[in-house]
């Protein structure tokens, strides 16, 4: 274990992807349940409760449903259709990061007929399949660089003041006795600066070593995936980096490339379209803290969203910064 990051087990974080209604909290409440992380007599009563209503198997997910519209829904059946939402939130965690995932075939109670083996069959076929029973190494977290922890809430604490909330990205975050590490998150106090001067999407880095900057562009490689037209330079969607969305312009496009050799196919395009990569010059219209993804992958990695849906993703490759 690297020393920086103290004794005990290592914290990971786990994200449970699926379209509504698609058995996540089912899911996740049976592993808490065989984690111990709740007791027995609770699935009892849970049991007992959910019998009631006519929904036995709702046991585990009422373990994270607590509300009562939540335990009185009904049931849904759910898909990777080509207008699905799993195979667009499957889509976004690859862009911010997540590159290991489980996939669970839930609702084969739902096939027709019930459990059809020929079903089953036909989603394993679709899908690589890699039993593995080992010990991997611990993922590097990049303790090493400057601190940079984008801001997801700010609260106002009586007797404390303004408390920023966010996860640390890189570097090491330090007050009087202890320390927050990459993938942390945390609750730090600051002096003098209001709640309304702190927003979501903001970056807090170390003033003194390297510290954060306001960019004024930046050059991203994108991939266009799920566009109706065609993207020219002007096109204004809304990026998604880090906990920051804000709406930005395609202020140029620079160059068409080949995908899997990254050779130039075509310079200044007129325009993108589906399935199309490009070199494009960015500029947001509000301030905005982004990096390259080569030294900061967390902030140099962002989706493209319009019309409510995710149209293209991308990776940052240089940034012009403002001094102030």
């Amino acid at each position: 274990m690297d020393p920086k990051m103290g004794s005990g087990k290592v914290h990971i974080i786990i994200v449970v992807i699926g379209h509504a209604n698609s058995g996540k909290s089912t899911t996740a409440g049976h592993l808490i349940y065989k984690l111990g992380g709740i007791d027995g007599r609770v699935i009892e009563k849970f049991e007992e409760e959910a019998a009631e209503m006519n929904k036995r198997s709702f046991k585990y997910a009422w373990v994270l449903d607590k509300l009562k519209a939540e335990r009185e829904r009904i049931v849904a059946e759910a898909d990777i259709s080509k207008d699905g939402h799993t195979r667009e939130h499957v889509l976004l965690a690859f862009t911010l990061g997540v590159k290991q995932m489980i996939y669970c075939c839930k609702k084969m109670d739902a096939t027709t007929p019930k459990y059809s083996e020929a079903y089953y069959d036909e989603i394993v076929k679709e899908l690589f399949v890699l039993p593995e029973d080992a010990w991997i190494q611990e993922p590097k977290r990049p303790s090493d660089k400057p601190l940079r922890l984008p801001l997801e809430h700010v609260y106002k604490i009586g007797g404390i003041g303004s408390v920023p909330v966010g996860r640390v990205e890189t570097g090491i975050l330090k007050p009087a006795l202890q320390e927050a590490l990459p993938g942390d998150y945390v609750g730090f106090s600051v002096k003098d600066v209001a709640v309304k001067d702190l927003k979501h999407g903001y970056v807090a880095p170390k003033s003194k070593y390297n510290p954060a900057k306001r960019a004024s562009s930046f050059t991203s490689q994108v991939i266009i995936m799920n566009h109706l037209g065609q993207i020219g330079n002007g096109y204004s969607p809304v990026l998604d980096c880090h906990t920051s969305h804000i709406a930005i312009k395609f202020s140029e496009i620079l160059t068409k490339i080949n995908m899997r050799s990254g050779k130039e196919l075509e310079k200044e395009p007129k325009f993108l379209k589906n399935g199309d990569v490009g070199m494009v010059k960015m500029v947001p219209t509000k301030p905005m803290v982004v990096e390259n993804f080569s030294e900061y992958l967390p902030l140099g990695r962002f989706a493209v969203r319009d019309m409510r849906q995710t149209v293209a993703v991308g990776v940052i490759t240089d940034v012009e910064k403002k001094d102030a």
